[in-house]
């Protein structure tokens, strides 16, 4: 009877046990964000444009949110002089920043401007369902698409296009960013900024000037042109830097659409108090550089300590220097010399990013129009000047003693002035008397620089510092020794 007994609780325990389980295992498997129907009336979403980020929603409960977003095929500046055609979410590269909270029922609406030329559509990484939306958004120039989801999973997720061919669409700027906040919020920062890295395909190399058309099969190499933070080289530079103050604390969210490259996101002189890595929720903490997938993001927050320009770059560093990967956060405030000694050498360091390079744009206008002045030339190569050459020569011209040449009232470039076109292509190197003093040193080419570039920093050389120079050179001039000049497999051409 006993044993009877104790058999029955067993079994009712082992019945107990076995139900709260399944119970455990159902709510695991119901999504976290899944918290129910939308309450309150229906909000619109606040969309902003890079590096702006809309304000935290500030709410405890799911709502209904509309987003209104519009496709615009745009042209602009992808460089200092260089135009070209974006297709872009709002009329920016990156798109729209859209911001919920998980456990919102996300009404989306997808437009087509009627002037564009294209159909495209919309895949974003924070939606459950077919394509990520992009199978219910596909929208020819002029119309409207809708579709509806929840927004299950917190995290910071990359949205694009998806119309084929994909790659070119992505390549053409189509990306941004959507955070889904967790219920509680994020915890309040001082500035939250919206980074977004990719790469672009010119037919025309590295700031080559005009309009550049999308150049398919380097796309399909993998041989981006340009590398780039939110669609030029200058989005976050100069005027446009990032700016804090000390003691502050900085939130980015740093995207990657690619359409091909991983990134190594750096921030020179700052360390990452925390990564959230992969968009997820798991986070690292003290990280120098943090890998970002294409079609991925990351959370990255750090404290500022000491005032300076502190550079932000894809460490796969030539993508940084020659291809355009670099932003700048401009931090202001008292320095602290038990941190840092204070000294800074940002024209050196940061190239002819550290200044304005509004002047080329003027020089490529002008030579449009047939009205290119030596003044107006003399003055863009000087600001290029500064950016490539000036670390060796000094902005004076007059180099480094026993180490580098000047070029200040050179009597090498007097008597052969021309010559200085076949230096700069091939670079030059063993004994060379300049002035009267012997310099034993190395010049390594400088032909990736493109043959606008080089006219204006020869004729800057040649009729600056009491410099009697010739006539000022041409483009043309330096094209045609460029193409007389033999060059071994993988040299810059």
């Amino acid at each position: 009877m006993r044993t009877s007994m104790m058999s029955r609780m067993l079994l009712a325990a082992l019945a107990n046990a076995c139900m709260m389980s399944l119970a455990h295992a159902a709510a695991a498997t119901k999504p976290d964000g899944d918290q129910g129907p939308p309450m309150g009336p229906p909000i619109h979403a606040v969309l902003t444009s890079p590096p702006n980020v809309p304000p935290p929603t500030h709410r405890n409960h799911p709502a209904k949110v509309i987003v209104d977003l519009e496709v615009k095929e745009v042209e602009k500046e992808i460089s200092e002089g260089v135009r070209y055609t974006f297709w872009t979410f709002g009329g920016t590269v990156p798109g729209s920043f859209i911001r919920v909270r998980q456990g919102d029922t996300v009404e989306f609406h997808l437009r087509n401007h009627p002037d564009n030329k294209m159909p495209h559509n919309i895949d974003l990484h924070g939606v459950i369902g077919p394509g990520g939306g992009a199978a219910s958004s596909f929208t020819a120039p002029g119309h409207e698409s809708q579709f509806t989801f929840k927004a299950l999973h917190q995290g910071i997720y990359v949205y694009h296009c998806a119309t084929s061919p994909v790659g070119m669409h992505i390549g053409n700027g189509m990306y941004g960013l959507m955070l889904v906040e967790p219920p509680a919020g994020l915890k309040p920062v001082d500035h939250e900024y919206y980074v977004m890295q990719g790469d672009f395909y010119t037919v025309g190399k590295y700031r080559e000037k005009g309009l550049q058309p999308f150049d398919m099969q380097k796309a399909i190499d993998e041989k981006p042109t340009y590398v780039l933070f939110n669609g030029s080289e200058g989005a976050l530079v100069g005027d446009n830097a990032l700016t804090a103050k000390i003691g502050e604390k900085v939130r980015l969210f740093i995207g990657n659409g690619g359409p091909n490259l991983v990134s190594s996101f750096h921030v020179i002189g700052e360390i990452f108090d925390k990564v959230w890595y992969e968009g997820g929720t798991h986070q690292q903490e003290n990280v120098q550089t943090t890998l970002i997938p294409s079609g991925g993001a990351v959370i990255a927050e750090f404290h500022t300590v000491v005032p300076g320009s502190f550079v932000m770059v894809d460490h796969s560093i030539f993508r940084a220097f020659n291809k355009g990967a670099l932003a700048i956060l401009k931090v202001s405030g008292p320095e602290d010399k038990t941190v840092y000694s204070g000294k800074e050498v940002d024209s050196a360091y940061l190239g002819d990013k550290a200044q304005s390079l509004a002047v080329v744009s003027q020089v490529e206008a002008s030579t449009e129009h047939g009205t290119l002045t030596l003044d107006q030339q003399v003055k863009a190569g000087g600001a290029l000047f500064n950016g490539t050459c000036s670390v060796c020569h000094q902005s004076n011209g007059q180099g480094l003693e026993g180490v580098f040449p000047p070029l200040a009232g050179s009597d090498l470039l007097a008597a052969t002035p021309r010559r200085a076109v076949q230096i700069v292509l091939n670079g030059l190197s063993g004994p060379l008397t300049v002035n009267g003093k012997t310099y034993n040193s190395v010049m390594p080419p400088m032909s990736q620089l493109n043959d606008d570039e080089l006219a204006n920093i020869l004729t800057f050389v040649t009729h600056s510092w009491n410099n009697k120079g010739p006539e000022a050179f041409s483009a043309a001039e330096i094209k045609a020794a460029r193409a007389a000049t033999p060059r071994p497999p993988g040299a810059a051409e």
